[in-house]
């Protein structure tokens, strides 16, 4: 995503950060998934991105980058659900930075997990680079 002007960085319900998080976790998806749009004649439907896929693609990369400050960065951010970031692509679709499908709905979205299960009670440390002799 690219950020237009100023007026319109002041428009977004959310943090621009969110919106750029959801644009790159689109991206990593993508690329998890083995659904990137290399060629410019690739059909959508072989690039494309549930809102359930997508929703796992935000959770892993999340943790990644974030790790246990992840509730707090979406905090942050202004977001306190799923839904959220739900209205995040579907602002972006409308501002041409994304592009859903005709099954695409916001309500893909609603209440797939719970922040406090996997970003807090869930979140495992890997220890095991810890304990390997090098």
């Amino acid at each position: 995503m690219t950020t237009a002007s100023n007026s319109a960085v002041s428009n977004l319900r959310y943090h621009q950060d969110a919106y750029q998080f959801v644009f790159q976790a689109l991206r990593y998806t993508q690329q998890e998934l083995c659904r990137i749009r290399e060629m410019a004649d690739t059909d959508d439907e072989d690039t494309h991105i549930s809102g359930q896929e997508l929703l796992e693609g935000i959770r892993q990369m999340a943790l990644e980058q974030f790790g246990l400050m992840t509730r707090t960065v979406f905090k942050n951010w202004g977001i306190r659900s799923t839904e959220d970031f739900g209205r995040i692509v579907f602002e972006m679709v409308e501002r041409g930075k994304m592009r859903k499908t005709d099954r695409d709905r916001l309500s893909d979205f609603f209440e797939l997990y719970d922040f406090d299960d996997v970003f807090d009670r869930d979140y495992r440390i890997d220890t095991r680079s810890a304990f390997q002799r090098h």
